[in-house]
């Protein structure tokens, strides 16, 4: 039988990273500290594992220089923009700068603005708001469901003449073609904006983006990026890729505090219909009319997430620090390991768009023989400590067109993977292939869990109702 050494033996070298090979690849350990990468979860043997946490393209953890700078300036802060006291001014100095570091990161062009929101459906959401009147898009049927429900919504109004139209292109069977149909749709009629994800949050896939944007811009489209998946895994420049917008996340950027970021061209942001109405996005107000400010504060209304807007800086600005081509090579090999490891395995099989993709990113996505992912995904936490993301990942298009309308499983790299955690999960699910759960589940409210599970919580104040509270969530309704 082939040991899980000589399985991975090649798999460093496979991905083509200039990366550490033979012992020192096996013992790759995380790129970057990260908190909670020592916590331990119990097992239903009665035994206790440290967690392995490969469902990162959902949440990824909290850097732990975001930890300490949100510690750090926890005690300084106060409102900000409006106030004079002095820990409101240097709020306010934090919060700018953090902009600052956001735009940075993205390679942002002089005259973009950087717009602090929730996260990357808030940032689409409010690009969405801003195409000009009359201004067609243009999505693909691939997309993440925040990069299609908020154009998809729009179209829906514009039928009625109270929005814009979009139009979803169905993607060809491989990359060539798919840019091939994305050429002739753009030459059939005019587009005000292209938008398509950076990486698949279901395989890491992508198209080329220079070529995207390029055909776009002959056209006279702009383009707009999902970037929840590429930019934390990937160096990415507005300035170098001609790329016109960039959504992305701060949970998925290792900045899990409530911020994330739209940064782009100027001109639609400055004259669109601000996103939210309220004090900060005003110059004057009056009974019979409204100044507005333009674009970020137009954007901006109310109190903004400043610890967040910090945070996600400070995790930009470290990941920004890594020694070039460190991030790409610490992901692609430990995907390469991943990958390598599934598909050695009969009844495993790996999910793929194109067959000529490039340079995915740390996502992959399998179904392990007749199983129910939930299944897998109770017995991979219960048994091996392990976490990974089951269902259609909100992106239920996509999946039916990959042939998993009723899920799949996720497993996602990060700065904190280690090899370790890639090997636990291939023997995890060989034993489960091979020998079956030990363990009996059942589902409850359409959640599956372990049948009379007895295993202790951890001792942290609000979870005494954690098994009814994760029924209540993983109910069909929410089937994520």
């Amino acid at each position: 039988m082939t040991t899980v050494t000589e399985l991975f033996a090649c798999a460093d070298e496979a991905s083509g990273a200039a990366v550490p090979t033979g012992r020192a690849a096996l013992d790759r350990g995380p790129l970057l500290a990260v908190t909670g990468a020592s916590t331990t979860v119990p097992l239903v043997d009665g035994t206790s594992r440290t967690y392995a946490n490969l469902d990162c393209a959902a949440s990824a953890p909290a850097l732990a220089s975001v930890a300490a700078r949100v510690a750090e300036v926890l005690p300084l802060y106060a409102s900000v923009h409006r106030g004079a006291g002095y820990l409101s001014q240097v709020s306010t100095a934090l919060y700018e700068a953090s902009r600052q570091s956001i735009a940075r990161f993205v390679g942002a062009r002089e005259d973009d603005v950087a717009i602090v929101t929730r996260n990357t459906t808030d940032s689409l959401n409010l690009l969405a708001g801003v195409v000009p009147e009359g201004g067609a898009v243009l999505v693909l049927d691939v997309e993440h469901h925040a990069n299609l429900l908020p154009w998809v919504q729009r179209s829906t109004g514009a039928r009625a003449g109270t929005g814009r139209v979009a139009t979803v292109l169905p993607i060809a069977e491989t990359v060539a073609a798919t840019l091939d149909a994305l050429r002739d749709e753009l030459a059939r009629r005019p587009y005000a904006l292209l938008t398509l994800t950076g990486a698949s949050n279901v395989t890491g896939e992508s198209l080329p983006l220079d070529r995207v944007v390029a055909l776009a811009h002959a056209a006279g489209t702009r383009v707009a990026v999902d970037g929840a998946q590429l930019v934390p895994h990937r160096g990415f420049s507005l300035a170098a890729s001609d790329v016109d917008y960039v959504a992305f996340s701060g949970h998925k950027t290792y900045a899990p505090f409530g911020a994330g970021a739209l940064v782009g061209r100027r001109d639609w942001l400055d004259t669109g219909t601000p996103y939210l109405a309220g004090g900060g996005a005003v110059r004057d107000v009056r009974t019979d009319r409204t100044v507005w400010q333009p674009a970020p504060a137009r954007h901006e209304a109310g109190s903004p997430n400043v610890l967040g807007a910090i945070a996600l800086a400070q995790a930009c600005d470290t990941l920004a620090a890594l020694p070039a081509g460190a991030l790409e090579a610490h992901e692609q090999a430990l995907r390469e390991r991943l990958v390598t490891g599934l598909e050695a395995i009969d009844g495993v099989r790996v999910a793929r768009i194109w067959p000529d993709a490039v340079d995915p990113v740390g996502v992959v996505t399998f179904t392990v023989g007749d199983l129910n992912p939930g299944l897998v995904a109770a017995y991979l936490s219960a048994e091996h400590g392990i976490g990974v993301r089951d269902g259609r990942f909100c992106a239920h298009p996509l999946l039916a067109r990959l042939g998993a309308s009723h899920g799949a499983v996720r497993a996602s790299v990060g700065v904190g993977t280690t090899a370790e955690h890639v090997d636990r999960l291939v023997v995890a699910l060989t034993t489960l292939l091979t020998r079956g759960p030990a363990a009996s589940y059942e589902v409850v409210d359409g959640c599956w869990t372990v049948a009379d599970d007895t295993r202790p919580l951890v001792e942290v104040r609000g979870l005494d109702h954690l098994a009814a509270t994760a029924a209540a969530a993983c109910g069909p309704a929410l089937d994520d």
